[in-house]
């Protein structure tokens, strides 16, 4: 395949994605290609972006390379998409998901001593939206589920991985921000497609209570 041919074809498979696409989806759609030339013409293309002021950017969010709108655009886009709403996240959900993202792995019983408060709906909503998952069970007696944030909490605030996640303090802002920018894709780390990724897979079963990647 020609290099500028190369470049297109991974222009078009991140536009196309509804998902972050980790560097083996890439390779795999592209017939196998070497690795380090995939992530050399990514670069190009978020150089030729950036360079030429284009209304698209390429960021790299969790695990994986996504396209999204550029922050300077974004009072267009709220002009746009201003008649449209989007369900956001409750205070006790933002509290709730935080003690979990930062805690991970943790049973639902920590969660409520922690929080001091019955924590059943607002886990529902955190499951329902797939941005907490079962990542295992505790070893001891009784042996009670754990849970731990997913790919789609990456995906959903723009991290990479948790490593980026701001101090525990500052989540609830961090959090809001990111929940009022995500009317639509508006800004800087929102996807262009708004399509729901697919849940991850549940493992009530696994051994292991290591915090989701």
């Amino acid at each position: 395949m020609p290099q500028d041919n190369i470049k297109s074809a991974i222009e078009a498979l991140l536009f196309a994605s509804e998902k972050p696409l980790t560097l083996e989806q890439l390779r795999d759609a592209l017939d196998n290609l070497n690795a380090n030339e995939v992530r050399a013409k990514i670069e190009e293309l978020k150089s030729d972006y950036e360079a030429t002021s284009r209304g698209l950017r390429i960021v790299e969010v969790a695990g994986g390379y996504r396209m999204i709108t550029a922050s300077g655009f974004a009072p267009f886009l709220k002009k746009l998409f201003k008649d449209r709403l989007k369900e956001r996240l409750s205070k006790p959900a933002l509290e709730t998901l935080a003690i979990i993202a930062y805690k991970q792995p943790l049973t639902r019983s920590e969660i409520e001593l922690l929080r001091n408060v019955n924590v059943d709906g607002v886990m529902k909503t955190l499951l329902d939206k797939d941005l907490i998952r079962i990542t295992g069970r505790k070893k001891v007696p009784g042996r009670p589920i754990v849970y731990g944030t997913t790919r789609i909490f990456l995906e959903h605030f723009g991290l990479k991985s948790l490593d980026e996640l701001p101090k525990m303090e500052d989540f609830s802002k961090f959090a809001e921000k990111v929940e009022e920018a995500q009317i639509e894709p508006i800004e800087e780390g929102a996807a262009v497609d708004l399509q729901n990724a697919p849940a991850e897979e549940l493992n009530e079963t696994k051994e292991s209570s290591e915090p989701a990647p």
